[in-house]
């Protein structure tokens, strides 16, 4: 065994940084001398971060894609074990058993997702000898299974949802249980979670429907497609309550994490503390969490998540036996390193804190940055190599728990996150402020991504207010997201700002080297034309569109992506993505993209001339909104359609998505057949 030495450090006095700083190591804690990580990306890498700080060696697995993955670099020793599908690389047991053994590995950490919440995976490990560091098998069964953990925790004493306490059989008595709860109601994998195998349902239809997908997206992600109903709480808030439990007896609550922010019932953003409880629900949530760990003899990190509504009456929800994906915000908080108390407690070591010890220290926001398009229903999957990658890791109290880097490719097998994005603050407003500058500062090329909308969502009033709940999204934007909304009273400033950034760029180098001092052009953005006029003096200019002048200053530097200007004493950040030499040129202003085209007054005259691309009629044809394989394909040539009927259903990262015919009319040409894999904008089928 390698022991580890280590300086007393006092919970609370570190915050979101201690994954770098380097400072905070176990108190004289011998654990393991291997540790393998059954997991890839982000958490992967976070794992080894903590195991390295505890001298312990680590073993990455990896799909034959992902032999150049960053996980694999940060690792003392990496094995494959098998080809892309997760199936048959992070799913294989047989396959990662055997390099437990090959490698001597004594200890595994499942991450979260893949076999995290697998009891036949602990149980393997545990016939071996292997420790896996999570709780039991026992726990992870009981919880794990959304009917007997609803079952058990109303015997803790726990607040549970009302709702069908067994299995749903088929679709027909699926409607026959929606209808005896009262509509609406969820429908949800039984063995499921991180919101797959989930959908609302309002009438008997939507159930019907909602039991076909649910339970072949349980099938697909969790190997059980099992469904469990209960009434859905309309507009709550998801707040979750992180537990800490040893094999002694000990179990702490370390306070809430805010969810509510979700989109297909997945999370976006994340905080720590939240808005919504007061000290006493607080204490509340937490004593049931920690009560409910206890009925199952809990021992490592768990969540137990809550839907909470209006008045804060509290629901429990589910318990998720595993480290969370959102984490970081409550090590944020608390000063604690939740993996390395996982392999503590995982190693026999009872807790070293009370629950007077667990403080509340500051506020954390995390914005999970995906390669997404977020104006495709707030997000569809978005695949690519990162062809320039650039993380604010500059900006103060900034965490970044990522695992790729410049040149990875995000691939249509894994789920798209790029990164999980923290800051912390003093207060809320502090965070918030410095993740506004955080995600101005992220450069991330290559692929869509979401932070546009992560960006609006934080400076949103209702957000910053905390009027939240997991409709946020849908209320905000009852029509889809279409980016940084400059249509408000100050819309002229704004526009100033985004149209000078565009031609500081485009007169980057001829500003270098002319003598000119003054231009006279046009810019087009959006449907609008504006007359600028732009001046040189000294080192400072003066632009000025429709009678508004504005003064700004800045530092070139052609080799970065970003450029900081000061306009009339106000600092922003911006960022080029492209430009042409017909003057079209892409900026990045506050998270949204903008199209612009930047003409001398010569050009833009003549440009009207110029004839325009007619736009395709989308309505007689059906086009792939996302990289994905094809599950079925629900017509053939000669089939008549019905506007709003399925056409096929294409499978994106684990989410089944069905598309549907945007009129009626008769097939002309299906070019598409179940396994085959598409990509964005793909032709699917037509219409006559």
């Amino acid at each position: 065994m390698c022991s580890s030495l280590s300086i007393a450090v006092p919970v609370g006095a570190l915050q979101c940084s201690f994954l770098s700083s380097g400072t905070y190591l176990p108190l004289f804690t011998l654990t393991f001398e291997k540790l393998l990580i059954a997991n890839r990306g982000e958490i992967a890498c976070r794992v080894i971060k903590t195991c390295k700080k505890m001298g312990i060696k680590t073993v990455a697995i990896h799909s034959d894609v992902d032999a150049n993955a960053v996980h694999v670099k940060m690792a003392d020793e990496a094995v494959c074990v098998g080809p892309a599908p997760t199936s048959k690389s992070y799913l294989n047991m047989d396959a990662i058993m055997e390099v437990i053994r090959k490698t001597r590995a004594q200890a595994v950490h499942p991450g979260y997702g893949f076999l995290s919440e697998n009891k036949e995976f602990a149980r393997r490990l545990a016939s071996e000898g292997v420790t896996f560091i999570g709780p039991d098998t026992h726990a992870i069964q009981a919880m794990g299974d959304k009917i007997e953990s609803k079952l058990l925790a109303k015997n803790a004493k726990v607040n549970t949802i009302p709702g069908f306490d067994g299995v749903v059989k088929d679709a027909d008595e699926a409607v026959r249980i929606a209808r005896e709860i009262g509509y609406p109601v969820m429908i949800k994998a039984s063995a499921g979670g991180g919101g797959k195998g989930m959908r609302i349902a309002w009438d008997d239809e939507e159930t019907r429907e909602g039991f076909r997908f649910s339970s072949q997206e349980a099938a697909s992600s969790f190997g059980d497609d099992r469904l469990l109903i209960e009434k859905f709480i309309d507009n709550p808030r998801h707040i979750e309550i992180q537990v800490l439990a040893d094999k002694h007896g000990n179990a702490l609550w370390l306070n809430e994490r805010e969810c509510s922010i979700q989109r297909r019932n997945q999370k976006v953003v994340e905080e720590a503390p939240s808005t919504f409880l007061d000290p006493e629900t607080r204490k509340a949530m937490g004593e049931q969490a920690v009560a409910l760990a206890k009925a199952v003899k809990y021992s490592s990190a768990g969540t137990v998540e809550f839907l909470v509504d209006s008045s804060k009456n509290f629901y429990f929800l589910e318990m998720n036996t595993r480290l969370q994906v959102e984490h970081p915000v409550t090590e944020c908080i608390t000063g604690l390193d939740l993996v390395q108390e996982m392999i503590r407690v995982a190693k026999g070591y009872p807790l070293r804190h009370k629950q007077a010890d667990i403080p509340i220290n500051g506020w954390a926001v995390e914005c999970r940055v995906y390669a997404e398009d977020p104006y495709k229903s707030f997000g569809l999957p978005s695949i690519g190599k990162l062809s320039q990658y650039q993380e604010p890791l500059h900006v103060p109290n900034v965490r970044v728990d990522s695992g790729i880097q410049q040149g990875s490719d995000i691939s249509i097998y894994y789920d798209p996150m790029i990164s999980k994005l923290i800051t912390y603050g003093s207060n809320r407003a502090e965070a918030l402020k410095r993740m506004e500058e955080a995600l101005d500062n992220y450069v991330i090329r290559g692929v869509a991504h979401n932070i546009s909308l992560l960006r609006e969502v934080i400076i949103h009033p209702r957000f910053v207010q905390g009027d939240i709940s997991t409709k946020f999204l849908p209320e905000v934007y009852p029509d889809g997201f279409k980016g940084k909304c400059f249509w408000l009273t100050w819309e002229k400033h704004e526009i100033s700002v985004k149209i000078f950034s565009s031609v500081c760029f485009f007169f980057r180098i001829p500003i270098a080297k002319s003598k000119r001092s003054s231009w006279e052009l046009s810019v087009h953005l959006g449907d609008g034309i504006y007359p600028v006029a732009v001046s040189k003096h000294g080192s400072s200019f003066f632009v000025e569109v429709d009678g508004m002048k504005l003064k700004v200053t800045s530092e070139w530097n052609l080799a970065s992506p970003l450029l900081s200007v000061t306009i009339d004493g106000t600092q922003r950040t911006i960022q080029r993505i492209s430009r042409n030499a017909s003057g079209e040129t892409s900026i990045q202003f506050l998270g949204t993209v903008y199209k612009l085209q930047i003409l001398t007054k010569v050009a833009a005259e003549l440009s009207k001339y110029m004839p325009e691309k007619a736009a395709e009629d989308t309505s007689s044809i059906l086009r792939s909104p996302m990289p994905g394989t094809v599950v079925a394909v629900s017509v053939k040539p000669g089939d008549m359609v019905s506007e709003g009927q399925e056409i096929c259903v294409i499978e994106a990262m684990k989410m089944q998505n069905s598309m549907i015919a945007a009129k009626t009319g008769k097939v002309k040409a299906v070019h598409c057949k179940a396994g085959d894999t598409v990509g964005e904008e793909d032709l699917l089928v037509e219409l006559e």
